[in-house]
């Protein structure tokens, strides 16, 4: 019975070892390719690439190959018209024909130009005065890491792809696209993988550097939580995160928001207050005056207002925030503006841990992004806010499996909410995600 041909990988330190010892038993290929599960016509292509060449390191040499009609290293006559070598053809036993003669060339072996093309069996091999051929396992088994590592080296492209790839990457990663959103729409153009392309840029291959790329840069360490004076505050009573696991277990199909404000710097008043819905990551952003629980009132009325009632609670089934005090008015965030109906639920996070919310913290990069951390807001207006949320939400992520919060959003959300907000896509290429965008 015939034994099944190995699936096609590379040969192992334990396969060549078996290869030596078949060849040094004067075993076939076919032999030894049973032996290894491994086809013949491998083995035969393994021992002719990394047999290595060993010379006869006697004095006397080989038969001259120039010279086939002297059938011994000291022939009585010497026709190959060097003078030094006729003198000292007869000192063989003090020089090498090789240090003598120009003209010199080892004669080969006849039995090596055909199967098993090496020495490793032959009987006559010991007193063999002739260049010998032998298969070594642990030689051939140093070539082929030396080989497999030297093909991983450098660039495995050609100056025009390069250049091309260049042309795509650098104006978009200007804009501040990130790899994962301009693979999404350009990875055929590229022609290689995002791992490929995040080592050419380490390499300096293109006009774009390290610097260019925000998630090269190192996040600090967390921070251990720290204890906290246990406060009494009525409103997180039963709405706490521990509640809020409690309630999603028993409704696994629930639309949940997380909601926070992102903050400018102390001289300013004007906060973002964001809503990210987790199933999409669609956020919206909205500018508020102040940091307070009125503000944060009047976007849900507005909301409710333009949505309705029936509407608005099925979009924001339920709320997880944070404890800020711009959040502690749970009731008038829940109660519909007629006072008769219950519009949402809030949950709150754990104090310090922002994690529990990251779907939103993660999303606060992209704003981020375009304005820096202690710049303000007084600036910005609603406007702005819409053309920020339409670059951030048409942003392709890994996350999204390469498609953008918007176009998840316009298969699972209503889009009365995409109307509302004005919201809308905007093209891959003209994404910018950098402080020019709000110039």
């Amino acid at each position: 019975m015939n034994t099944p041909k190995g699936n096609q990988k590379h040969l192992t330190l334990s396969d060549r070892i078996n290869i030596e010892k078949g060849l040094n038993n004067g075993d076939s290929f076919a032999t030894i390719a049973r032996v290894v599960n491994k086809d013949a016509t491998t083995i035969s292509k393994e021992v002719r690439k990394h047999s290595k060449v060993k010379e006869y390191k006697g004095f006397a040499n080989t038969p001259c190959e120039a010279n086939k009609d002297i059938h011994s290293p000291c022939g009585i006559k010497h026709v190959c018209g060097d003078i030094e070598c006729n003198r000292t053809c007869r000192l063989c036993k003090k020089y090498r024909c090789s240090d003598v003669c120009k003209a010199y060339q080892p004669q080969q072996c006849p039995k090596l130009k055909k199967a098993p093309y090496v020495c490793n069996g032959c009987g006559k091999r010991v007193n063999c005065m002739m260049e010998k051929k032998i298969y070594s396992s642990k030689y051939a088994e140093d070539c082929y890491r030396e080989t497999l590592s030297s093909s991983r080296e450098g660039i495995n492209q050609t100056p025009e792809s390069i250049q091309k790839m260049n042309d795509i990457l650098t104006p978009l990663i200007k804009k501040g696209q990130s790899i994962s959103h301009i693979y999404a729409t350009h990875a055929e153009e590229l022609g290689c993988s995002k791992r490929t392309t995040y080592t050419y840029i380490d390499s300096g291959v293109f006009d774009v550097r390290n610097i260019d790329l925000r998630r090269k840069v190192k996040y600090k360490k967390r921070k251990k939580s720290t204890s906290t004076s246990a406060k009494s505050r009525a409103y997180r009573i039963n709405h706490n995160y521990e509640d809020f696991q409690k309630y999603i277990e028993k409704k696994t199909d629930v639309s949940i928001v997380e909601m926070d404000c992102v903050e400018g710097n102390k001289d300013g008043h004007k906060v973002l207050l964001t809503l990210t819905f987790r199933k999409t990551n669609l956020m919206l952003i909205f500018l508020l005056e102040n940091q307070t629980q009125e503000e944060v009132l009047k976007v849900f009325s507005w909301l409710e207002e333009k949505l309705g009632t029936d509407r608005f609670k099925s979009l924001f089934e339920v709320i997880l925030t944070d404890g800020g005090s711009e959040f502690s008015d749970r009731e008038g965030m829940e109660t519909s503006q007629d006072g008769k109906k219950q519009r949402t639920i809030v949950f709150y996070c754990d104090p310090y841990s922002f994690w529990q919310k990251g779907c939103c913290e993660k999303n606060h990069e992209y704003i981020r992004y375009v304005r820096k951390k202690g710049s303000t807001f007084d600036d910005l207006d609603q406007k702005k806010m819409t053309i920020l949320a339409n670059h951030i939400n048409s942003t392709k992520r890994d996350s999204l499996n390469g498609h953008s919060p918007f176009e998840l959003s316009q298969l699972l959300l209503d889009n009365k909410l995409l109307s509302v907000m004005r919201y809308k896509l905007i093209a891959p290429d003209d994404v910018i995600l950098t402080p020019e965008l709000l110039k």
